[in-house]
């Protein structure tokens, strides 16, 4: 039996991927591998990983707030308690391997594991490298990543070309456009544009289809799937109820991502690790709207590690309402351009991501004596 400790979380983008690598372990081990989450209190992982059917365990660390914040006086106390229940938790559960996939979650017990002699290893989803990561790449053994020139973050003989692990199927084949056009309402011929703000939503993305859409005189030029999310659903359906335009979809979220993405001729979204993994898989032509709020700017670096290879557009934050939907319209009737940007987004995919990153953890167990059946 072979005993796998994955942790991260505070974000579905640190969770997913590990959840994608535990399902590639099964598929791999079956009932030779037992696997163990760790995540912090209080945060999504301790609702989302359960609901999946992996156990986890919760530490009571906590990130520093980016302001002056009374809580930030009690994080070195929780990281401190957190480290201890970590070596608990490895001891206890005799971990062979322990991999972290980012946030500050995962610290404590990678921390833990290489002090304990244990092989660790650590998959950064971003182009520009978070802080954990950079923390616990010096004895890391191996270091999974997504973009090409993150020895700037870590050292390059210890970097593996992995890509992001995606739970899902994500391809440019496989859904019947029209099938998947009639899913929306739509008919074929028009060019579709697939506006997406995430799960909660994205405040500037529905602020573009506020301003865009009372210009459009009742029938938009292109249809639009709009996905408003979760916290601004009630007050986007009152607006264009407000203002009704024929070939518009919206909804809070959109159940058959597949049949959105069959549909789309285009793609405006923000740019997060996993976002930028399923358009390369899907070969989809995007304009990115980076998110400033996000640390260190990762959003934008994502989308310029693509841009800058013509494999993307991107338009900044502050200058999206008012220019992102004319941009898109504009591309959509471009239908050159448009294959030529699907090819090269198509280009940076890695479809098998999860079992690479396998692969890595199977060597890091070889190494430490405990090879591996094929």
């Amino acid at each position: 039996m072979y005993r796998i400790i994955l942790s991260g979380g505070g974000t579905g983008g640190h969770i997913y991927p590990a959840v994608a690598v535990a399902e590639a372990l099964r598929r791999r081990l079956g009932d030779e591998v037992e696997i163990l989450f760790v995540g912090a209190e209080g945060k999504m992982e301790m609702e989302k990983v359960p609901a999946l059917g992996y156990r986890i365990v919760g530490l009571p660390v906590a990130g520093l707030q980016r302001r002056l914040d009374w809580r930030n006086l009690l994080v070195p106390f929780k990281a401190l308690r957190s480290l201890r229940l970590a070596r608990r938790t490895i001891r206890e559960f005799g971990a062979d391997a322990v991999a972290g996939f980012g946030g500050y979650a995962s610290g404590p017990v990678l921390r833990a594991a290489q002090r304990m002699g244990i092989p660790t290893l650590i998959q950064e989803q971003n182009s520009y490298a978070g802080l954990t990561n950079k923390l616990l790449a010096r004895r890391a053994r191996t270091i999974c990543v997504a973009y090409e020139g993150m020895e700037r973050f870590f050292p390059q003989e210890k970097i593996v070309m992995t890509g992001n692990p995606l739970r899902g199927r994500f391809s440019r084949e496989g859904t019947d456009r029209r099938e998947a056009l009639a899913h929306f309402g739509f008919e074929p011929g028009v060019p579709t544009v697939l506006l997406v703000g995430g799960s909660l939503g994205t405040r500037t993305l529905n602020e573009v289809m506020k301003e865009w859409i009372p210009r459009q005189g009742g029938t938009a030029p292109v249809q639009v799937i709009w996905q408003t999310g979760k916290y601004y659903e009630a007050e986007m359906r009152a607006f264009l109820e407000a203002h009704p335009t024929a070939r518009i979809w919206q909804g809070a979220f959109i159940d058959r991502m597949d049949y959105a993405y069959a549909a789309a001729d285009l793609v405006v979204s923000r740019s997060g690790a996993c976002t930028v993994s399923e358009l390369c898989l899907a070969a989809k032509p995007t304009l990115f709207v980076p998110s400033p709020n996000v640390a260190e700017d990762h959003q934008t670096k994502n989308a310029r590690a693509l841009s800058d290879r013509g494999a993307a557009l991107l338009v900044p934050d502050a200058e999206a309402v008012g220019r992102v939907m004319d941009e898109a319209v504009a591309l959509a009737g471009e239908p050159e351009r448009l294959a030529e940007l699907s090819r090269r987004i198509g280009e940076l995919a890695i479809s098998d991501s999860a079992e690479r990153i396998v692969g890595e953890i199977l060597r890091l167990l070889g190494e430490k004596g405990r090879p591996v059946r094929e």
